[in-house]
């Protein structure tokens, strides 16, 4: 299942973004007993490195995130880090 979960982000996240880097890991495991896992959300790290942040603020590119992942929020994840650049800021 987390696998799956770990594929519908990255697919989610490439399909709006077309990153030249893209990374999400599942960091559930580190949050055992935690309310949110308790509920079935998972934690995952996500980096993800995109053109289309270009001119736009670190809260502006997590809310385009968010936006793109806003149906899984509600049953899928529970928590999200969010390191989002673009190619020039690597």
């Amino acid at each position: 299942m987390s696998s799956d979960r770990v594929k519908a982000i990255e697919a989610k996240l490439k399909e709006a973004f077309s990153p030249i880097k893209l990374l999400v890991k599942d960091q559930s495991h580190l949050h055992a007993g935690h309310e949110g896992a308790k509920a079935g959300g998972g934690h995952f790290d996500v980096t993800i490195v995109s053109q289309a942040f270009e001119g736009h603020r670190p809260l502006q590119r997590h809310r385009m995130i968010f936006s793109v992942l806003e149906p899984m929020m509600e049953t899928d994840i529970h928590a999200l880090r969010i390191r989002a650049n673009t190619p020039d800021e690597l």
